[in-house]
């Protein structure tokens, strides 16, 4: 059913107002009794108007199923099968088929964006963009899946979730180049090569320091889309990776890969140069610097240096006077972790490191390790001043005593 207002093809305002618009700057009259050659503007609009309520489509693709109302969409969906892209970039090779494409690719050279969040700082140079971000305030999920109860706030989370159902898989060739080692795409700026554009184009914003992403709840923008959904689960509190083993639970998929090691007790990661092995790259990472001496982070008060970057957060609260973390029981401070859980010991009685050889037990695990000396009968420690050796530092500092005349 067309609406009444609908039923004349005349023009509108505006259209009436800007008269250059026709041929010969003319504007024809709206029902004119002369045959008319060309189809007016006016009653070109109107045609296609009238096909929104109507729903036909009359412009059909030959190569696929694809039908509009509107005959530059055909146009404009041709491409996709011929894969011309009439539409260059001025400031680089990118060239696409679309003029919208092309608009938006250009903001990235100039900065600009100008379409702006109405609740947060976000802006963006992307229309499409906005719209999803703002879906972030309003929680809309306008997606739904036809085979279960899945909505979600975007059409390609939308299409990924699909191929699950349909149990389809779109894209080998990416995959074919895994066996094939072909790296057709390389960065422009160093000798990266990769198979995968994607991959590339996160590459590239090492050397440009682009962070296209960022966070609608605060400062936080990243190049990497994957570091944004992870990063505003610390907002939302949201901890999708569930242990089936116990009640842990986190935000990052790579903790509870490393979190399940505590109960497996796999430890994947070997030292080269010794026995040691971990459940964690990273302790690993830290640990081969025992074997090399490297120390890459550096106090800037002092000459400090550290392999660790938790060692040197806890040296410069030195300097700083920071004391973090308070006991709960009285009003003891202090900066570093590991001593808050000793002093927390003192309140709960609490001695959980055990002597493999006897009842010992301590608060303390260095404690611990000097008590084992006395199994053992290892002396690490040596006097300067005489032939006097011994496993516990504290009766070494005793001893030279003797010799300095020190009294304590």
């Amino acid at each position: 059913m067309i609406p009444d207002s609908c039923k004349s093809p005349t023009l509108p305002a505006k259209m009436k107002e800007a008269p250059d618009i026709w041929n010969d700057n003319s504007q024809p009259e709206a029902h004119s009794s002369e045959p008319q050659d060309k189809v007016s503007p006016a009653s070109s609009h109107y045609s296609r108007h009238k096909r929104t309520h109507t729903g036909e489509k009359q412009f059909a693709c030959p190569d696929c199923d694809y039908k509009t109302a509107v005959s530059s969409d055909l146009s404009k969906h041709k491409r996709i099968h011929t894969g011309e892209k009439p539409y260059t970039c001025p400031y680089c090779d990118y060239r696409t088929g679309k003029t919208s494409s092309l608009s938006r690719h250009k903001r990235l050279h100039v900065g600009e964006k100008p379409y702006s969040c109405d609740k947060c700082d976000y802006r963006t140079g992307d229309a499409s963009a906005l719209s999803r971000h703002k879906r972030i305030h309003t929680g809309e999920k306008p997606y739904a899946c036809p085979y279960c109860d899945y909505t979600t706030g975007d059409t390609s989370a939308l299409s990924r979730h699909k191929r699950l159902h349909v149990g389809e898989k779109p894209y080998t060739s990416k995959h074919k180049r895994i066996h094939t080692g072909e790296k057709p795409y390389a960065c422009p700026y160093c000798d990266y090569k990769t198979g995968d554009t994607s991959a590339l184009s996160r590459h590239k914003r090492i050397h440009t320091g682009e962070m296209p992403y960022a966070c609608p709840y605060c400062d936080y923008r990243t190049g990497y889309p994957s570091s944004l959904v992870t990063h505003k689960r610390l907002h939302v509190g949201e901890k999708p990776y569930t242990c089936d083993k116990c009640d842990y639970r986190s935000a990052v998929s790579s903790n509870l890969v490393t979190h399940r090691r505590t109960h497996t007790g796999e430890k994947p990661f070997a030292c080269p140069d010794c026995d040691y092995k971990t459940a964690v790259s990273s302790a690993l990472s830290k640990h081969k610097r025992i074997h090399t001496g490297e120390k890459p982070y550096a106090c800037p008060y002092c000459d400090f240096r550290t392999g660790n970057t938790y060692s040197l957060s806890r040296h410069k609260r030195l300097h700083v006077g920071e004391k973090p973390y308070s006991c709960d029981k009285c009003d003891y401070r202090t900066g570093d972790t590991s001593a808050l859980s000793r002093h927390k010991r003192i309140h709960t009685g609490e001695k959980p490191y055990t002597c493999d050889k006897c009842d010992y037990r301590s608060a303390v695990s260095s404690h611990l390790v000097t008590h084992r000396r006395t199994h053992t009968g290892e002396k690490l420690y040596l006097c300067p001043q005489c032939s006097y050796r011994t496993g516990d530092t504290s009766a070494l500092t005793a001893h030279i005593r003797i010799h300095t005349g020190e009294k304590p």
